[in-house]
């Protein structure tokens, strides 16, 4: 990067006259880099063949071929006149020819003869103002990306809490946003239609996601029975499209805003149906908002294609074929003419949507159309932008009704929403978390530390956290899931700038007895599996492969007992939650991994040939540097074609080789063979422990 910003700017000077090129050349050459064309249709080519790189180009008026007039009317049709500043150039000085230029997009004018000190500091002035509109620009799309990342992982989180309750929920939403956005797009197209900006379809679409809102309402039984609905139970259902909309009416802020008046529309109506045959109010025809209408066929659709309790999954071909035939309800036949048009597109679509890289592709097309429009100065479309954004954000907030909290960690900062700050008691921020005596009260510190490490573990590609603890909330620990998404700068290599989540209560009994057996199966600190649930699933393992080729590998921290000493418990476990993570991130998907006690851990895989690449990969891998401590294991591996499939006896050889290994001094990792049989019966019961072993002052933690 330093060597980019060192290069020199590049210059194009555009003049019939070789002798006007050269002075230019020589007042301007020592700081940039000079390219010349004599005539205008040089200059077109040489604006091409430079693009992004060329900062100003200086641009006689009268020339051969193509005259300066007919560069600037070029540069404007192929877009370069947004991107390249352009200074005019003529002995001429009549109003006519100047007013002429500055129309067509030039930014300044030289006239001839020229003088130094005015040419430098005219060229100086236009590449920097340039360069400051587009790092403006740039700093407007990046917080806008940023922004829109934290309103779509908003509407993920509202489409997690109906999911909690309606199995359906998460891809349905995501899928009705999708078709509902295809839709739109479609309509736009045809003759006679109805016409949408891009603003609006945004709107739509993202409104979409919120039609099924009500059914927080609707009792699970009801939710989720598999048979056919009673009519007490249908009537009961029906009162979700209702009770969204009256959600959305109650809310005490933004009722005029867009997405607003969209989300109860669609929440209301999307269950009408063209003909007047459907629910709540029986409307009919162009009765029935359009943004209802799209989002009633897209939630049909999904829901044929999609399995269900009460029904299995129809193919596209013939969820298509039954809507087009009238058997879900009629619908507007311009829209059935659409649905046909677009039948080839769908199915893919709707399975590649990913609705943050949608978000940052129509960021991308609005941050750029606002660019170019000059009737706004840039700190006004800046703070349009952003407002926007912020409207949005705290609309999801007032709506979820849940805590929710941002936290940076430059300067070390955490927000909540005014709800959440209320109902827990705090302030709005609170700076430095992780040393504050009320967060504290609420999180203890090793479960803090915890979710902090799991954040910063995460990466751009892998940015999202679930993780399950109990908060002291109001004097009464409950079980809440935390979801949270890590935020990462676009430097190489990325920077952790934070995250943005929520705590859910998971006070539910089912979600609840769900937790409560995960958390019995698995070590709080690490989330790994316990010792006990490990050995089940291995034994589970051996017996239905008794031919497969497995190995079971144990290990622990070399010298963990003196950097807890030194450095203290929390250090330590810091330090096991970090091992964990690495851990997970180096086995394959089918492997076991558990914390056996301390700082003792239990690898148990499957091998083709020969374990050892296996085994080495993931002692490299774990091995290494934490904060400035270096991490150093030791570890023993028994295989079952040596051993055995008898659990008991393959741990207790690899128990065995571990400690042969911190026999012959530590740092590695050795196979069990016979030599190792009688290797634990030899040692005494206090090094056996692991606890009492001094390291020498060499062998000491840095």
């Amino acid at each position: 990067m330093e060597q980019l910003q060192k290069q020199p700017s590049t210059l194009l000077i555009a003049d019939d006259s070789e002798m006007n090129r050269a002075i230019l050349a020589d007042m301007l050459g020592g700081e940039y880099t000079i390219v010349e064309a004599e005539n205008g249709q040089e200059a077109l080519e040489q604006i091409q063949i430079l693009g992004p790189k060329l900062s100003l180009v200086l641009l006689d008026i009268v020339m051969p071929v193509l005259d300066g007039f007919g560069v600037l009317t070029e540069m404007n049709r192929e877009g370069w006149i947004e991107d390249i500043p352009v200074i005019m150039i003529s002995a001429e000085r009549g109003a006519e020819q100047i007013e002429r230029a500055y129309a067509l997009g030039a930014t300044d004018f030289i006239s001839r003869p020229f003088d130094a000190l005015i040419v430098h500091k005219r060229v100086v002035n236009t590449i920097l103002l340039y360069a400051k509109q587009k790092q403006l620009v740039g700093m407007v799309a990046q917080q806008m990306y940023e922004k829109e990342q934290q309103s779509s992982l908003m509407i993920e989180i509202l489409s997690h809490i109906v999911e909690f309750r309606n199995g359906e929920s998460g891809l349905h939403i995501r899928h009705v946003r999708a078709f509902t956005d295809l839709l739109l797009n479609r309509l736009n197209e045809k003759e006679g239609g109805p016409r949408f900006t891009s603003s609006e379809i945004s709107v739509i679409s993202t409104a979409s996601a919120l039609h099924d809102i009500g059914k927080i309402s609707i009792p699970e039984g009801i939710l989720n029975k598999p048979g056919k609905l009673t009519p007490e139970e249908f009537e009961r259902m029906k009162a979700h499209t209702t009770i969204g909309a009256q959600m959305l009416a109650e809310l005490p802020i933004y009722q005029e805003h867009p997405l607003i008046r969209a989300a109860y529309e669609i929440c209301r109506w999307h269950h009408e149906r063209y003909d007047g045959s459907g629910y709540p109010d029986g409307l009919k025809g162009g009765e029935i908002p359009i943004s209802a209408q799209v989002v009633a066929l897209a939630d049909v659709y999904d829901a044929l294609t999609s399995q269900r309790v009460y029904k299995a999954a129809l193919s596209h071909e013939e969820s298509i074929r039954m809507i087009l035939a009238g058997e879900c309800g009629a619908f507007d036949p311009l829209l059935l003419k659409c649905l046909s048009e677009l039948d080839g597109d769908i199915y893919d679509a709707l399975r590649r949507e990913d609705p943050f890289q949608t978000g940052q592709q129509n960021l991308h097309s609005v941050v750029e159309a606002l660019s170019q429009n000059k009737d706004l100065p840039v700190s006004r479309r800046t703070l349009q932008l952003l407002e926007h954004e912020r409207v949005r954000h705290d609309f999801f907030a007032a709506l979820s009704n849940e805590i929710q909290f941002e936290f940076t960690s430059s300067p070390s900062v955490v927000t909540f929403t005014p709800f959440s700050a209320q109902k827990l008691g705090f302030p709005e921020e609170i700076p430095d978390p992780a040393h504050d005596p009320r967060l504290l009260a609420a999180m203890d510190k090793p479960l803090l530390y915890h979710f902090s490490d799991l954040l910063r573990g995460t990466s751009p590609g892998q940015p999202v956290v679930k993780f399950d603890c109990r908060l002291n909330i109001g004097g009464e620990k409950r079980w809440h899931r935390l979801l949270a998404r890590a935020t990462w700068s676009g430097d190489e290599p990325p920077r952790y700038l934070g995250a943005i989540g929520k705590a859910v209560d998971i006070h539910d009994s089912r979600l609840q007895m769900d937790t409560l057996t995960r958390i019995a199966s698995t070590d709080p600190l690490t989330g790994l599996f316990n010792h006990a649930s490990a050995r089940k699933r291995i034994e589970t393992r051996l017996q239905e492969r008794p031919d497969g080729h497995f190995a079971l590998a144990i290990f622990d921290l070399d010298f963990f007992k003196s950097a807890n000493d030194s450095r203290g418990h929390l250090f330590g476990d810091r330090l096991l939650a970090y091992l964990a993570r690495t851990l997970r991130r180096t086995v394959r998907g089918g492997d076991i991994v558990a914390r056996v006690g301390g700082d003792e851990f239990l690898i148990f895989l499957e091998y083709k040939s020969v374990p050892e690449a296996a085994i080495g990969r993931i002692f490299s891998a774990l091995t290494g540097q934490y904060e400035d401590f270096s991490i150093s294991l030791s570890m023993g591996v028994a295989c079952t074609d040596r051993v055995g499939t008898d659990y008991d006896t393959l741990f207790h050889a690899a128990d065995n080789a571990l400690y042969a290994v911190k026999r012959s001094g530590r740092g590695k990792y050795l196979f069990y063979d016979e030599t190792m049989r009688d290797t634990l019966s030899n040692i005494s019961p206090i090094v056996r422990e692991g606890e009492g072993e001094e390291p020498t002052k060499e062998d000491r933690p840095t």
